[in-house]
């Protein structure tokens, strides 16, 4: 504890430092195009950091599928989906999952059991959001060690940070899909009234087992069980079903010094998990007549959540913002077997953060805070695989960045503790994180930086202490409380080119070796007729590319044509062999096109095959997918876009290799998607 505390002191240190040689005169941080929060509290340009990011801005959503954070997310450089049928998807950030990515709510942590198994929803619906963000890699140090292979942030802009133009702002949006006859109705104001400002918003989302192009279970799943594949073509994924209704409020005080606003979200939501039938004798059957009765599972979520959120501006001296934000969420997640209860996962907790950022001078940006968190979980039932746990940690972070604009700096050093108490022991770890990274602007079309970054990550409760069967993953897994805190060092490159108007590229180049990298491995051994996987610790290689290029092919005005390409790629392994789950290499190609009132895109996807395998794990075929969109945006009615989009057209049998469930539930066959959009 003496050595955090003169730590965290060193760090402030640094910080005040850095605000005492950036005083200059005005209000607030100087403001950019595009800024990315999530980088950093006083944020930066998507194409002025070494860090990988994307954003997905209000009108993308608007006319975004209906779907899971991963399968919504799915596509971008780098980024794969978990896939868990319709109702769970998570993330999976250059092939990394779980634990190692974090999605955060306006910054905060869910306070959910997202993270603990892939048949966890999670808590935040990108129907909800005005603005996703996504930054690849562990480089940025503002949210903790558990964003060692990144974070996604969503912003719903429920709590609101400045007075809506005209006193009324909302946006309102509807669409249906023909392959699972799903429905999905969303809206959202804000008023305001003097200095507040209020903010009501809901969401709908209905949908039934979807279609297939293909039988569930794959020619290589049925290999492995003895059986001989019989391809009766198209059919329907069984108990893929998903409903889910998510609306809260919020109220602002806006000021000229500031802001603070409160808010309050509830979601419910119930959703089927395919291919995860239990198996209960039939006691009614004698020995010799009994048979396997198989018992549906599906599963229902309830959150309820409070946040605090508000900044205050400095009207002089060497600070400018101190940004403050609190959560508190209750959250319940049950399994049902047909119609009984099953397990029940809950986690209810607080989370609080506060960021003080420096007044620019000279091109010098700086920022430092605090960040705690108390969460209580527990689980209760037949597969209860990991006890009850209290979860308690603290972190202090320091980021400080310099742009001389031909050149420049940028780097952060970050301490976390984490405590865990549970019924089968107790841990606690100190994990220090630090970055450094250069980059040069040789000209106003070109940036090119590098970094390096060495970043800790505590293990988790499941991988400490977890102990049965976890039926998402087909497995009896076993903890070790002797686990050691994972760490990884990273570099990265980044090149960016855009010559504002014909040509925009990107490139990514990384490389991240792990010490003491958790996997979950198989031992040999068979209990209650599952295989057993242990958590073990062994040293692991992460490395790959993603590259993305975007050329303006004819323009006049407003109207033009763009062409679009894309490819990522990532390799993983371990010194116990290839590390699992780990996606194959993505090319994209597609054309997009606006004249007057109308938009249309096409797009092709290959997604190579995967043989590079773990244990008792089976290799996936690659696949071709082509979509295709047209968008009406009539002039005499602002802010209203028409749309449809046919998805898979090819009727693909799709199977990401990032999923538990890839040999059981392919993605949903050929769809056609109608919806409408308003903002106003």
């Amino acid at each position: 504890m003496r050595s955090l505390v003169s730590t965290a002191t060193l760090m402030f240190a640094a910080g005040l430092a850095g605000t005492a040689a950036a005083q200059e005169p005005g209000r607030g941080v100087t403001t950019v195009d595009e800024i990315v929060v999530t980088a950093a509290p006083y944020g930066v340009t998507a194409d002025a950091t070494t860090i990988a990011v994307d954003v997905l801005d209000q009108e993308a959503l608007l006319s975004a599928p209906a779907g899971g954070l991963g399968d919504v997310l799915n596509g971008l450089p780098g980024v794969r989906s978990t896939s868990f049928a319709a109702g769970a998807s998570r993330p999976v950030i250059r092939g990394l999952a779980g634990p190692r990515v974090q999605v955060l709510a306006n910054g905060l942590g869910l306070i959910d059991a997202s993270s603990l198994s892939p048949d966890h929803q999670v808590a935040a619906d990108p129907g909800e959001a005005t603005r996703i963000e996504v930054l690849r890699g562990p480089q940025t140090l503002a949210f903790g060690g558990s964003a060692i292979g990144g974070v996604v942030n969503v912003i719903d802009g429920r709590i609101a940070e400045q007075a809506p133009e005209g006193g009324v702002s909302g946006r309102v949006s509807a669409q249906s899909s023909s392959v699972d006859e799903g429905v999905s109705v969303g809206a959202a104001i804000s008023l305001a009234a003097g200095p507040l400002v209020f903010t009501l918003d809901g969401l709908r989302r209905e949908a039934e087992d979807y279609d297939i192009p293909v039988p569930s279970e794959s020619r290589r799943q049925l290999a492995a069980e003895g059986e001989a594949f019989e391809d009766t073509g198209a059919t329907t994924l069984e108990n893929s079903f998903v409903n889910l209704d998510a609306y809260g409020a919020g109220v602002s005080y806006i000021g000229g010094w500031g802001f603070v606003g409160l808010s309050v979200k509830r979601t419910e939501t119930d959703y089927g998990v395919p291919g995860h039938a239990h198996h209960h004798e039939d006691e009614d059957h004698d020995d010799d007549h009994g048979h396997d009765e198989e018992e549906v599972v599906t599963i229902g979520l309830e959150q309820t959540r409070y946040d605090l959120r508000g900044v205050y501006d400095f009207a002089g001296g060497p600070l400018a913002q101190v940004r403050f934000a609190g959560g508190y969420a209750d959250y319940t997640h049950t399994e049902f077997e047909g119609d009984e209860t099953g397990t029940i996962f809950a986690s209810e907790g607080y989370e609080g953060r506060v960021e003080v950022v420096q007044r620019r001078k000279g091109g010098w940006d700086g920022a430092f805070g605090l960040q705690a968190l108390s969460r209580d979980f527990n689980a209760i039932g037949d597969e209860a695989y990991v006890p009850q746990t209290d979860i308690v940690e603290y972190g202090a972070f320091v980021l400080q960045r310099l742009d001389r604009g031909g050149w420049g700096l940028e780097g952060g050093l970050r301490v976390d503790t984490r405590d865990l108490d549970s019924v089968a022991g107790s841990e606690s770890f100190t994990n220090v994180s630090g970055s450094l990274g250069v980059f040069a602007k040789p000209s106003e079309a070109w940036f090119v930086g590098a970094s390096i970054s060495r970043n800790g990550r505590a293990p988790t409760e499941a991988e400490l202490f977890a102990e049965g069967p976890h039926i998402a993953t087909r497995a009896f897994e076993i903890g070790d409380a002797d686990l050691d805190s994972e760490e990884v060092t990273s570099l990265e490159a980044a090149l960016h080119y855009d010559d504002g108007g014909l040509l925009e590229a990107d490139l990514h180049l990384f490389h991240a070796r792990y010490d003491g990298f958790i996997d979950l491995r198989p031992t040999g051994d068979e209990e209650d007729e599952l295989p057993v996987f242990a958590y073990v610790q062994t040293d692991a290689e992460f490395y790959g590319l993603e590259a993305e290029a975007r050329i303006t092919a004819w323009s006049r005005g407003d109207d033009r044509v763009v062409l679009s390409g894309g490819y990522d790629i990532v390799r993983g392994s371990t010194d116990l062999g290839a590390a699992s789950r780990v996606p194959p290499f993505a090319l994209s190609a597609g054309v997009e096109a606006s004249y007057g009132p109308l938009l249309a895109r096409v797009k092709a996807r290959r997604v190579g095959s995967q043989s590079r395998v773990a244990e008792f794990e089976l290799p996936t075929d690659g696949y071709t997918r082509y979509d295709a969109f047209l968008g009406w945006r009539p002039a005499a009615v602002p802010g209203v876009m028409v749309y449809v989009e046919g998805q898979n057209l090819g009727d693909a049998e799709i199977r990401e290799h990032a999923s538990f469930l890839k040999d059981l539930a392919p993605a949903p066959g050929r769809n056609v998607r109608m919806g409408l959009s308003f903002t106003f």
